[in-house]
């Protein structure tokens, strides 16, 4: 079996990290490091009680690391907290990739939170207000150069034959438990890969998260707590954080999205569908194989929301 895309070129450990962080930041020095998560991108590690740390340990992310902290840094006021760098490293010879520190934000992950779909309307109406404000072509000001989405995510033929393939190779290698939930999904998503395959990409320039699935929200009981993990953030089509509508809410919980959000045409729509097509499929696949069965049941519920949705 090939080596999972998502695994580490650069493994931080504990000991590592806080070698590092005591050279740089002295303040900090002493305080206990420990994992405290870890994404297709980043490690991130926990410094005593207050502080996070997120550390690169692929290299194909550095250009969206200094992205992130240029994003978070100058973004302004937004209605839902997001990490605001306090620490940021500088390469060494131990630690040659990004790394930053900011607070720590309460809650978690809302794909971790075991909330109900049906219990997420406050999280879809702060949510929908969140992305209202974000995607202000007023926020863009003051940013400086961002590409324009460099991931292709506004691209619904592209995302369409990309979930394709990760659907596919999850109903061929996937654990068992996966691999006929994978096929079936595969089948259902026939219709709607069909529909991408007429639709150009999307026009919109707005500032965007860039990956904005249940993982990447958290959640302090039944309320919004920050949006976290900007490494793909961009200018884009709207439709590419749109994802979420799918991605994290059923269709009750959908409807006060929208409300909360505005206006947003049946292209742009059929786009942010298959942006969560691809997306939940690429989650799942890295939850099948590390066993992080609350994320993988999270990541296969926005697939089959995002197949099955008739508008």
């Amino acid at each position: 079996m090939s080596t999972p895309e998502w695994t580490p070129q650069r493994r931080i450990t504990p000991e590592l990290a806080s070698a590092e962080i005591a050279r740089q930041f002295p303040e900090l020095a002493g305080l206990p490091v420990r994992p405290f998560d870890s994404g297709w991108d980043n490690a991130v590690l926990a410094v005593g009680d207050r502080w996070l740390f997120r550390f690169v340990h692929r290299e194909i992310a550095v250009d969206g690391s200094r992205r992130e902290l240029a994003v978070l840094g100058s973004a302004g006021e937004l209605p839902l907290p997001v990490p605001r760098p306090r620490f940021v490293g500088r390469p060494s010879h131990d630690v040659p990739l990004p790394f930053w520190g900011a607070e720590l934000l309460p809650g978690v992950g809302l794909a971790e939170s075991g909330l109900p779909v049906e219990h997420r309307g406050t999280v879809a109406a702060e949510l929908g207000g969140f992305l209202r404000a974000l995607h202000d072509p007023a926020r863009l000001g003051g940013l400086g150069e961002l590409p324009v989405d460099p991931l292709g995510r506004g691209d619904p033929a592209r995302q369409a034959t990309r979930a394709e393939l990760r659907l596919a190779t999850m109903a061929a290698e996937g654990p068992d438990g996966v691999r006929d939930r994978a096929a079936e999904l595969l089948a259902r998503s026939g219709p709607l890969r069909r529909a991408a395959a007429r639709l150009g990409p999307g026009e919109g320039r707005v500032l965007v998260h860039g990956d904005l699935h249940a993982r990447h929200v958290l959640v302090d009981g039944a309320r919004p707590s920050g949006v976290i993990d900007w490494g793909d953030t961009a200018i884009a089509d709207p439709a590419v954080d749109l994802m979420a509508a799918w991605a994290a809410f059923g269709p009750a919980e959908r409807e006060v999205f929208w409300s909360a959000y505005g206006p947003a045409g049946a292209d742009r729509r059929l786009r942010a569908r298959v942006t969560a097509l691809h997306v939940c499929a690429a989650l799942a696949s890295q939850a099948a194989a590390d066993g992080q069965q609350l994320v993988l049941a999270e990541a296969l519920g926005g697939v089959e929301r995002a197949c099955d949705d008739p508008t």
